[in-house]
């Protein structure tokens, strides 16, 4: 999408006549973002989606009068519907309503298509505890509902659509389980270790929007998962897809990690074993550990040990994946009150000894997975705080802002990763340090304060456009990664991670973009903190990496 900061653009040009004149959609949205404008003066700001012709963030004193209750509220929307170009009525159906703890309200909606949902568009009213409109986000597709009224009927079936999601990917659903043992059992805490799923959606996609299934194939083997495939629900061809794979009585128990260090362990005995099983947490399911059976085979086997001291060299790496993620939790939870990644109490599932020397960590969808590393490029990669950090904050990603893991979307929910990493593990700025090339002192993975030592631009102007990496999310990431780390350094970590969750879970949607998220920031920090110093710290810190 190409999206700018701006107050004009280009807003779709159907004619309508008022009294006695004809005027265009675009002279009528204009206008009425002009008055919305000049009742904010200097706190108004708007970024546009040209492609759809709306704005995808507008912010500001957005209403006259008080807007209280969802009936209001779509009554302010049919008064803007030059604006969003759309009826609140069939267009917009509603998900949810939620007062923070600052006293604001959030409304919700999803756009659909007489009744079928357009993929991603996520459109949310922002009320301030005195009830006046203060922001309107998300990004919607009026073209989707003037189109495709008339085109909603499926040549193929369900079934059809992910038999051909597999096809496209050249496995089937029996390859995806390892040969000696069921990786699709359930554990005691219920998580699944694959999914398959689909859902019909009206799909927007490089201009065009086409009645499609979303097919998600989430599986370990023989390669880490998590497919995101848009079947053509007419003809059953593949209009797109990408791989998203983000990289009984309680007591308490012992055990020595990876870099050698001491932790206490949450652990469950049950018959005459300790395992590695924490059921201590507020939440409704558990934070369990697993070794990979043969490197393969998930979730693999509980770990347990019979004297509740896990000292053993091949437990190390089960150690600081079962106490991280306890950290992790406690994290989101003390700071947040977050229960866990879905904030809903679901269980965290972690597995250790996956594949053979394997370099990498990844939340599929489902699970936390790592590998032992090959011992040069790292070691086993649970061993560090902020990469357990950094995987888990891609599932409360998933279940806040949900950002599409491509492009610039992909690239901010890869730094939000790497942001939340930093807030967790406090004492630097790096990602990976205590598990990259262990035989290299002072090495790590990314750098969120120096992008550029790492390989990653620091700067708009160096911004890669590149088929690879799903648009380069690993690399982009640098980006909005160096404005954290300058907002960091201008008003504290403190006041930043309050700013970066608030933009995260309340203003940031599927396809926000960087000019997007700097809005979603500078909204946050003004929500908690007024236009102030955390408000003036926020926009330098964007102003500088060259995003508006």
């Amino acid at each position: 999408m190409n999206l700018k900061r701006t107050m004009t653009g280009t807003v779709l040009a159907l004619g309508l006549t008022v009294g006695a004149s004809s005027i265009s959609a675009e002279e009528l949205g204009t206008q009425t973002l002009n008055a919305m404008k000049s009742m904010t003066h200097s706190n108004f700001q708007v970024v546009w989606n040209e492609s759809a012709g709306t704005p995808s963030f507008i912010s500001g004193k957005l209403s006259e009068k008080k807007v209280s209750g969802l009936h209001e509220v779509k009554q302010y929307l049919e008064e803007k519907r030059n604006v969003f170009q759309l009826d609140p009525d069939s267009d917009l159906e509603f998900v949810k309503k939620k007062t923070d703890d600052l006293g604001m309200t959030h409304y919700t909606f999803k756009q659909t298509v007489n009744g079928v949902p357009v993929f991603g568009a996520e459109f949310t009213v922002h009320t301030n505890k005195k009830d006046y409109v203060s922001a309107v986000t998300g990004a919607v597709h009026p073209q989707a509902a003037n189109h495709m009224k008339n085109s909603l009927t499926s040549g193929i079936s369900k079934n059809k659509a992910v038999k051909n999601a597999w096809d496209s990917i050249g496995l089937t659903k029996e390859q995806t389980k390892a040969d000696d043992g069921d990786n699709a059992s359930l554990s005691q805490s219920g998580v699944k270790n694959s999914a398959e799923n689909a859902e019909m959606v009206v799909y927007s996609h490089n201009g065009t929007n086409k009645l499609a299934y979303h097919v998600e194939l989430q599986f370990i083997y023989p390669k880490p998962a998590n497919w995101q495939i848009f079947v053509d629900a007419d003809n059953g061809s593949v209009i797109d897809s990408y791989n998203a794979v983000t990289d009984a009585e309680a007591t308490k128990g012992t055990g020595t990690g990876v870099l050698g260090d001491t932790k206490e362990l949450n652990t469950y005995l049950k018959n005459g074993q300790y395992q590695l099983y924490d059921v201590t947490n507020p939440m409704n399911g558990v934070i369990e550990t697993y070794t990979a059976q043969n490197g393969s085979t998930l979730p693999g086997a509980l770990v347990t040990d019979s004297d509740n001291a896990f000292t053993a060299d091949k437990q190390a790496a089960a150690v600081d994946a079962h106490a991280y993620a306890d950290k992790v939790f406690d994290y989101y939870y003390t700071n947040f009150d977050r229960v866990s990644y879905d904030d809903n109490g679901a269980s965290i599932r972690s597995t250790v000894h996956y594949g053979n020397n394997y370099n990498n960590a990844f939340w599929n969808g489902q699970q936390m997975v790592y590998g032992d590393g090959d011992g040069q490029t790292f070691a086993p990669l649970s061993g560090a705080l902020d990469v357990v950090a950094h995987e888990l904050t891609h599932a409360v990603t998933g279940h806040s802002a949900g950002l599409v893991y491509r492009n610039q979307p992909g690239a901010l929910n890869e730094s939000m990763s790497d942001v939340f990493a930093a807030f967790v593990d406090r004492d630097d700025y790096l990602l990976g340090e205590d598990v990259y090339t262990p035989g290299k002192s002072g090495d790590a993975l990314r750098s969120i304060s120096n992008p550029p030592a790492y390989d990653q631009p620091a700067h708009m102007q160096d911004y890669v456009e590149t088929n690879q990496d799903n648009g380069g999310v690993h690399i982009n990431s640098g980006i909005p990664n160096k404005a954290a780390y300058l907002t960091m350094e201008s008003i504290g970590k403190d006041k930043a991670e309050k700013i970066y969750y608030r933009a995260l879970t309340v203003y940031l949607n599927p396809y926000s973009n960087f000019s997007d998220a700097r809005a979603a920031l500078l909204q946050s920090a003004k929500d908690i903190y007024g236009q102030g110093s955390e408000y003036d710290g926020v926009a330098r810190a964007w102003d500088q990496i060259g995003v508006q």
